[in-house]
């Protein structure tokens, strides 16, 4: 099967038990990445899932330039793609990333600005999904994403890691999940690399993790050494905690310390105390949040808060406990609850909300009350404006909230509870225990709540077997009722309750009654006894719940089990009626009367009245009737009645006599009818225990899922995180790309940027006319290019640059004859790597002027050198005998200095017997005939004749017109 093949997404568990590394960054992430990858080895047998920010409306890279870093498959994620171990998967920038039983899915990117946490989202996912398989890596980045998904997979006991902050380029990501306190390693990407590989044959991310319950049973001498051990140094007996979370916990830490046995990590805790410190925070699964479940706090104000508020009378004293509060969100979610409730009325009510935990650290930043700007989402504006404090590190719950909570170090499983308490809200504590410290709990809940108090539990959990001391009022929320007329619990926690100091504050009290309300109450009490009908008190279920006055000749106990149930303890002539009569009642909810019945008692037969009352009221809250028997008159029965012929003496006394008798047939026909009823009963009664039975076996079940999906949604447990930063950077460089873009077309330059493979990446519209390119040439070999400008051995001459990393110049010359200096620069990314070639052509017409020009002077200064120091006499004159230059030697023969003879024309130089002759002379050269040396005469300045042997020379103008002649003459001696 392809990476592209489509699977099915469930889970596997024969393939699924490889770990899975989430690796997020953001700016500066992809040095960090390639040194990551470089560093780790192609075998680790993990998969490794890369989340960067990315501009969606940008084509990414990334995975072609991871490729070039490693040995390991590189794949660009699509949808529905199952995940394999030794492969790079990367997130592709147009989507956001989860993972479900393995399967990559690919979700859109939210719409809303500045909501999209991808690092967050995908652990998170990835916490869920594999659980301690699951690894999370925090690189550079700026703002906090990542953080939360960090968080999730430190509580499901995954192993978390996050970049050093001097080795990050930006510290913001890795600074933000070092301060959430769930990061287990800080390193460089490098040492990341190398403890992954330490850690990546480790048992325990091996195994699979429905198996960590199997590896040490629960009474293994090592795990209770374990036990020992937490409980010296914290106090806290871990023995009856369920052992599969506790199981995880220590397997995690041995992880870490790579240690594969139990016993090793024993020993390694009596040698390290603080692991033991560290091994119980890591039990401690601090997951709360503000207002979580909304529903079950909408139920608190519109249904429980005004039944206790009832209840209350005048007494005006409100108290709430809250055990396992942790970091107190629920605590004061409760109390803006309570006070969103009482509105106006807050002041008038004398409320205590008491929150208790095992855990020091929890407990001290619940009482401080301050909570990170996450929280923003989840309480809404309305309650941060109303009871929260804007602070530097977050929100501060407003100091009337806090005033009303109580926090205090207490284990709920040994120590004493509160008392006189109106609500308990222990939810998801429960499903931590094993069943026997459940029920100690729950018995301690009973001693702790006054009667017809309430109990909230998590949505998970139930009561179990002690339904006869709460009855159920919110099946989806799971709020109970503690009832009133239960008896208490014959538990060790009597004992517990009776020496501890708050005992006398548990009991109920009331207030001393005057002398004379006294008497009054005592004689009243002597005329109910003696003159009040008999009387029962039961529930809905038909259960006694009470009894009053001698019920003996109605109510007697049946042979066999004990039973409290109405209906097996009532005279058998009144089953039929009095079922009939409490069915009414219930239905009807009034009062139900029967009179004129008659049973059999003592040989005679007796007329009684019944009557069905409820004793339905805001204040108990459950549902209970009372049952009045009103005795009548004895009618002596029959001496025999199967014979009516020997005492009946007319025909109407036979009659009734037979109506009797059929009367007699038929009641005993029904009471059979009863009787095979109640056995079908029992036997429903019994298949009804065995379904409870099991229904508690499953609900453990529930309960060890719960656990599990506890440690997996600490992402659904916090708030949103605030908005990221990486938005704000994709603008700025959009904003330099866009500058780059705009300096490239306004720069007259000829400049081409060449990838690594000398295909073209970029060119400048100046470069467009000198290489012959269109705007479609982009990546296109530039040896596929025909250039408007000859460049010997170019292609050479670039992988020169690209081996060599050295920049390279090179004079060319186009079609047109312009002279370019072409500059061959090496492309340099920020990790120091070559990636291409910059050609610059540089125009250098002008600079060739200026050297043709330089060379000419250079040429002129040399040949004036020349004529300067000859031994012959030098000048230059027009054709009209201007003198234009005069040399030194001229002067010494002729006499005149070089100023004068300026001044002169040249015939003044020739005496008479020589002018036609150089007249003549004059015109050849002027029609551009050359003219051999010959000997002339010249006249100097003192009038002397000088014979001289004299060369001419034509010179030229621009245009290659003879313009000037130089005359050489040397003196014959």
């Amino acid at each position: 099967m392809t990476h592209q093949d489509k699977v099915d997404i469930n889970p596997n568990t024969e393939t699924d038990t490889f770990p899975i590394v989430g690796i997020g960054a953001s700016a500066g992430g992809l040095n960090a990445f390639t040194q990551l990858l470089k560093a780790l080895p192609i075998d680790t047998g993990m998969a490794f899932v890369l989340i960067q920010h990315l501009d969606p409306k940008h084509i990414s890279l990334l995975p072609d330039l991871i490729k070039r870093t490693t040995a390991m498959p590189v794949i660009e994620i699509s949808d529905n793609l199952r995940v394999e171990p030794n492969h790079i998967y990367v997130m592709p920038p147009t989507h956001s990333l989860a993972l479900l039983h393995g399967v990559l899915q690919l979700l859109p990117r939210p719409d809303v600005w500045g909501k999209f946490l991808p690092i967050d989202d995908f652990l998170t996912s990835l916490a869920q999904d594999r659980q301690n398989h699951a690894i999370g890596i925090i690189l550079s980045g700026t703002a906090s994403d990542g953080t939360l998904g960090i968080q999730a997979i430190k509580t499901v006991g995954g192993i978390t890691f996050a970049q050093s902050e001097d080795s990050a380029e930006y510290d913001g990501m890795p600074h933000s999940a070092i301060a959430s306190g769930h990061v287990d390693f800080i390193l460089p990407p490098k040492e990341i690399a190398r403890k992954l590989a330490q850690i990546a044959h480790h048992p325990y991310l091996k195994q699979q993790l429905v198996k960590l319950a199997e590896d040490v049973p629960a009474k293994e001498t090592n795990l209770g050494k374990i036990f020992v051990l937490l409980r010296a140094r914290t106090g806290i007996d871990f023995t009856y905690y369920k052992h599969t979370t506790i199981l995880r916990r220590i397997k995690r830490r041995m992880m870490l310390h790579q240690l594969d046995e139990m016993k090793d990590y024993v020993k390694f805790l009596r040698q390290h105390p603080k692991e033991l410190d560290i091994l119980f925070q890591d039990m401690l699964i601090n997951v709360t949040s503000f207002f979580r479940d909304p529903e079950a706090f909408e139920v608190l104000k519109k249904e429980i808060f005004p039944r206790l508020i009832e209840q209350l009378a005048n007494e005006r004293a409100l108290r709430i406990w809250i055990p396992a509060c942790s970091t107190g969100e629920e605590v004061y979610s409760i109390a803006i609850a309570l006070f969103e409730f009482l509105g106006n009325q807050v002041n008038a009510m004398h409320i205590q909300i008491f929150a208790s935990d095992i855990d020091k650290q929890a407990i001290d930043k619940a009482r401080q009350g301050i909570y990170s700007h996450h929280i923003d989402e989840t309480v809404g504006i309305e309650r941060l404006a109303r009871f929260f404090i804007k602070t530097t590190n977050g929100y501060q719950i407003c100091k009337s909230i806090r005033d009303v909570c109580v926090f205090a170090i207490q284990n709920v499983i040994q120590d004493p509870p509160f008392s006189r308490i109106n609500l308990i809200c222990c939810r998801n504590l429960l499903i931590y225990l094993n069943t026997p410290i459940q029920k100690r709990v729950l018995n301690t809940f009973f001693y702790a709540l006054r009667p017809n108090g309430f109990l909230m539990l998590g949505t998970s959990e139930t009561i179990g077997s002690e339904a006869d001391l709460y009855s159920l009022i919110d099946r989806k929320n799971k709020i109970y009722l503690r009832k009133s007329q239960a008896n208490p619990p014959n538990t060790d926690l009597a004992k517990i309750l009776s020496t501890s100091p708050s005992v006398s504050t548990f009991h109920f009290h009331s207030k001393d009654a005057p002398p004379a309300m006294q008497v009054q109450q005592a004689a009243e009490n002597i005329i109910l006894t003696k003159y009040g009908p008999p009387a029962v008190v039961i529930d809905q279920n038909m259960h006694i719940l009470y009894f009053r006055g001698q019920t003996g000749p109605y109510i007697e106990p049946t042979t066999g089990s004990a039973s409290l149930n109405l209906l097996k303890m009532v005279h058998p002539e009144l089953i039929i009626e009095l079922r009939a009569l409490v069915h009414q009642a219930i239905k009807e909810n009034n009062i139900v009367r029967k009179e004129g019945l008659r049973m059999h008692h003592n040989g005679s037969y007796k007329n009684i009245n019944l009557q069905i009352i409820p004793l339905v009221s805001p204040k108990t809250m459950m549902p209970s009737y009372l049952v009045v028997f009103e005795p009548g008159a004895e009618i002596p029965a029959r001496q025999n009645p199967l014979q009516p012929e020997d005492s009946c003496r007319d025909a109407r006394d036979l009659r009734i006599s037979t109506l009797e008798n059929e009367l007699l047939t038929e009641r005993e026909y029904m009471q059979s009818i009863i009787e095979e009823q109640e056995g079908t009963n029992e036997e429903l009664q019994s298949a009804n225990e065995e379904i409870q039975s099991a229904n508690e076996e499953l609900q453990s079940i529930n309960e060890e899922l719960e656990t599990t999906k506890e440690e997996l949604q600490s992402t659904n447990e916090e708030l949103t995180t605030i908005i990221e930063e990486h938005e704000n950077r994709n603008q700025e460089l959009n904003q330099v790309n866009n500058d780059l873009i705009n300096l490239l077309a306004s720069i007259d330059t000829p400049i081409v940027i060449l990838h690594k493979n000398l295909s073209i990446r970029r060119f400048t519209p100046a470069a467009k006319v000198l290489l012959n390119l269109i705007d479609t040439d982009t990546n296109r070999p530039i040896s596929n290019i025909r250039p408007n400008i000859a460049i010997p051995d170019l292609e050479s001459e670039l992988k020169q640059v690209i081996e060599s990393a050295v920049t390279k110049s090179i004079e060319v010359q186009d079609d047109n004859g312009h002279w370019y200096l072409l500059r061959l620069h090496p492309f340099e990314k920020q990790d120091k790597n070559i990636d291409g070639v910059v050609m610059v052509f540089i125009d250098i017409d002008a600079i060739k002027d200026i050297e043709q020009l330089r060379n000419a002077l250079q040429y002129e200064r040399r040949l004036a050198a020349v004529v300067r120091d000859s031994n012959d006499a030098v000048t230059v004159q027009d054709f009209n005998g201007h003198i234009l230059a005069w040399n030194q030697r001229a002067t010494e023969m002729f006499g005149y200095t070089e100023d004068e003879a300026l001044q002169l024309n040249a015939n003044q130089l020739i005496p008479d017997i020589a002018r036609e002759e150089m007249r003549t002379l004059l015109e050849q050269l002027q029609h551009g005939q050359k003219t051999p040396p010959c000997e002339t005469i010249r006249c100097t300045k003192e009038g002397h004749l000088l014979k001289v042997w004299m060369t001419t020379s034509i010179l030229n103008n621009g245009a290659g017109n003879p313009a000037a002649i130089a005359i050489t003459e040397r003196e014959i001696l």
